[in-house]
């Protein structure tokens, strides 16, 4: 298939490719790098009574769309439009398909009806809109499509369609990636495997629990053919591909079951950077207190001339985690905002987090990691500690204290917590 050549591509009896290829994209969504560029999968499903869309694509490549559609049906044809995911990327040439086939209505997942009128602003409700759930099916005479509702994979409204007697899944953005090849089948593509699990940890990872309640519809299907929203069309064994996505989705999944219910000790990591070592002895003393708790595991980091990608797969198996910073020119100091940065890909629901550190004047490090924490949906149960410049013996005693009560709510052993000393504010010593 040449650049230029917008014919459809069969990919099994009467299911044709009618999608758009975006080479040149090197960020997709400002947080993924795309150095294969990417694709944006839509499908022309052909039955005896009509035809089935499954999704459309960005609207700058509408064009392509409608090129491709052109060669495998009439507009007339078209029966059901069917969204597996409202993203724009997917949705693009979606208002002009439904000007050129208004016979054709739209099949959407129970939690997409708001989305829908958001994404179309309809001006009155003459759209034909059904909303099916799992097990529901729709009849294009000698095929049928059935749905499977999988939420939040990665928006609450993506479902995947299953095309029963082909046995070919519309996954939608699961078992996708962000990489563009004229090929387009995996059997034919060049090298992926990067792609595709670089895609699940900044796309699925955040959800895999409800990766997992997906694939406990899927994993029983007889499959064929996997046919994902983005990247290569998995004619090729994709069953390991499914796999794959158990193996995922399944890593550190003990630490989402409650403390009392996991076998392994509750884990508690503390990072912390130090100017002149005062946030270092606090962090010790921060690690000594916590270990005082029985069945506690607690892990202490310098990230000084650290990177932070190893510490990812850490972060997430972990129960807790507490960040020391200085306080430099009224912030906490880089390295611990690329931490905190770099975490918007996995699940911090429902941790715990906390914060402590030195400071010189005005100490506004803590508060603004506590508001980083919340932000990322951790609970914060123990005030954050902040101490000026060399902590004394008695100020180390209230780090371990510190230190304990962090322990103590992992373990659900005390409802206390510790209150931060009071800043004392230097315009307030003026006359």
């Amino acid at each position: 298939m040449s650049e230029h050549d917008c014919n459809a591509i069969e990919i099994a009896p009467g299911v044709h490719w009618i999608g758009a290829l975006d080479p040149g994209l090197r960020s997709f969504d400002m947080i993924l790098r795309t150095a294969n560029g990417t694709t944006y999968n839509a499908y022309a499903v052909r039955g005896s009574d009509g035809v089935a869309i499954i999704d459309t694509v960005k609207a700058e490549f509408a064009d392509e769309f409608f090129a491709r559609l052109a060669h495998v049906a009439r507009l007339e044809e078209i029966r059901v439009i069917v969204l597996n995911h409202l993203e724009p990327d997917h949705t693009g040439a979606l208002p002009e398909l439904l000007r050129r086939a208004p016979q054709a209505r739209l099949i959407i997942s129970k939690r997409a009806p708001a989305m829908l009128k958001a994404l179309l602003k309809p001006t009155d409700d003459a759209l034909d809109v059904e909303v099916v759930d799992t097990g529901d099916e729709v009849s294009l005479g000698d095929r049928r499509l059935r749905f499977l509702n999988t939420p939040y994979l990665h928006w609450p409204d993506t479902q995947c369609t299953y095309l029963v007697e082909q046995q070919v899944l519309f996954s939608g953005d699961v078992f996708g990636c962000h990489h563009c090849d004229l090929r387009l089948f995996n059997d034919r593509v060049g090298e992926f495997r990067f792609s595709f699990d670089y895609y699940y940890a900044h796309i699925m990872r955040p959800f895999k629990s409800h990766v997992r309640d997906a694939l406990k519809l899927i994993e029983p299907l007889p499959l064929t053919l996997i046919a994902p929203a983005h990247g290569p069309i998995l004619r090729e064994r994709p069953r390991r591909y499914v796999t794959r996505y158990r193996e995922l989705s399944s890593s550190g999944e003990g630490f989402d079951r409650p403390f009392e219910a996991n076998d392994q000790p509750a884990s508690l990591i503390v990072f912390y950077l130090s100017a002149y070592g005062s946030t270092t002895r606090m962090a010790e003393a921060v690690q000594a207190g916590a270990e005082a708790v029985p069945g506690l595991r607690v892990s202490l980091y310098d990230l000084e001339g650290s990177e932070i990608a190893p510490f990812i797969d850490l972060i997430e198996e972990a129960d807790a985690l507490a960040f020391g910073s200085p306080t430099v020119n009224g912030d906490a100091v880089k390295p611990i905002w690329d931490l905190l940065s770099s975490l918007g890909g996995i699940s911090l629901r429902g941790k715990i987090g906390a914060a402590f550190g030195s400071y010189g004047w005005s100490g506004e490090a803590v508060p603004m990691i506590e508001d980083r924490l919340r932000g990322l949906k951790m609970r914060v149960p123990v005030s954050g500690l902040r101490l000026q410049l060399t902590p004394t013996a008695a100020e180390l005693d209230a780090c371990r204290a510190f230190g304990r009560q962090i322990a103590e709510a992992m373990t659900g052993t005390s409802n206390t917590s510790v209150s931060a000393e009071r800043v004392i504010d230097f315009a307030e010593l003026s006359p």
